[in-house]
């Protein structure tokens, strides 16, 4: 027995041996080629929104084609204000996020959530004109909208023209 534990022979069996039991690990774990994002419903999350703000909401008529729904959350913004996230993998695996909220001012709110104050001009979608904003350390673009009573952003890592895909779906939903 000394003969196998010993030496440069006792080295290559112990060798063999992990290499034999990774390769046996790797033939068993169940792998997948395919993409998988979890798709979440954020159906209950708007209408819980809705619930608890006095305006109506915004939120998106569909989604996108091949857009995935990943993320969704109600929380808590400055002065007690409540905002609303819908976050999305795009068509081309890009990220992208819908947020709203009626916290004041409406410009802290926005530039909160583009991380910048700096206008870059605007987009026009559909008949609305949304205002453009471009942080390129983060590659972050995003549209805000400001409303009497909500502040719209949509942001994220996706090009514009996705921006606005999202941004052409929203519509306003009515209180309740």
């Amino acid at each position: 027995m000394r003969r196998f534990t010993q030496g440069l022979y006792g080295y290559a069996v112990a060798l063999f041996v992990c290499l034999a039991g990774a390769g046996l690990f790797l033939l068993v774990t169940p792998q997948s080629r395919e993409e998988h994002i979890p798709r979440l419903d954020y159906s209950i999350t708007v209408a819980n929104f809705g619930h608890t703000v006095p305006f109506g909401v915004w939120a998106p008529r569909q989604d996108p084609p091949n857009w995935v729904p990943n993320s969704n959350r109600i929380a808590k913004g400055e002065n007690g204000a409540q905002v609303l996230y819908l976050g999305y993998a795009t068509a081309t695996r890009q990220h992208a996020m819908f947020a709203q909220s009626n916290e004041q001012p409406a410009a802290g709110f926005a530039n909160r959530m583009t991380n910048t104050d700096k206008n870059q001009g605007t987009q026009q979608i559909g008949d609305v004109t949304w205002e453009k904003r471009f942080r390129d350390d983060k590659n972050q673009r995003s549209l805000v909208r400001v409303l009497p009573d909500v502040t719209l952003v949509v942001t994220g890592t996706a090009d514009w023209t996705e921006l606005g895909q999202l941004a052409a779906q929203l519509q306003q939903r009515p209180k309740g």
